[in-house]
């Protein structure tokens, strides 16, 4: 009992903190730094067998260096508390990060209040959806990790687009 209260007091002040620091998103995406840290989670497993990616097979791991995802597990899984839809595993390129910061999503800086280190290119990050595909229009998507894009990010691209291949 004194170990759950002591860890809900915990959580409770790491929320509150990462409250009083969160940086000001102007994205009207959703994208953004995630309020939410999985700090205790180990990177057990490679795979989640019960969620499905864009080629139809278990979602593989997208990064753990840095720790990404919504859930920061190191996958690219989604949920109703999941704004954003952080749904498609990239490696990020400099163009595609001056891009997001350009529209409002920082990804360069980095932001300790979330245990987020900033990006730089050749991170693989858990990018919204949305955020992705507008950057595709625009020319700018960085490359997809196909096997560790959740499957919902067809919601907002076709494979094809995923795949790199233009219009």
């Amino acid at each position: 009992m004194k170990i759950l209260i002591v860890t809900s007091l915990l959580f409770i002040s790491v929320l509150s903190v990462a409250q009083e620091k969160t940086p000001v998103n102007t994205s009207k995406l959703g994208c953004g730094p995630v309020s939410e840290i999985n700090l205790t989670k180990k990177m057990e497993n490679t795979i989640k067998k019960d969620e499905k990616n864009i080629l139809g097979t278990a979602l593989q791991i997208a990064g753990t260096s840095p720790i990404t995802g919504f859930y920061r597990d190191g996958f690219c899984s989604t949920g109703t508390a999941d704004k954003g839809i952080h749904v498609v595993a990239a490696v990020v390129t400099d163009k595609f990060l001056q891009y997001s910061k350009a529209r409002g999503n920082d990804l360069i800086t980095p932001y300790p209040a979330y245990g987020f280190p900033g990006l730089k290119a050749g991170d693989k990050w858990c990018l919204c959806a949305a955020r992705w595909k507008e950057a595709y229009d625009a020319g700018v998507a960085p490359p997809v990790v196909l096997e560790a894009t959740h499957e919902k990010a067809l919601q907002y691209a076709t494979l094809e687009e995923l795949k790199g291949e233009k219009k």
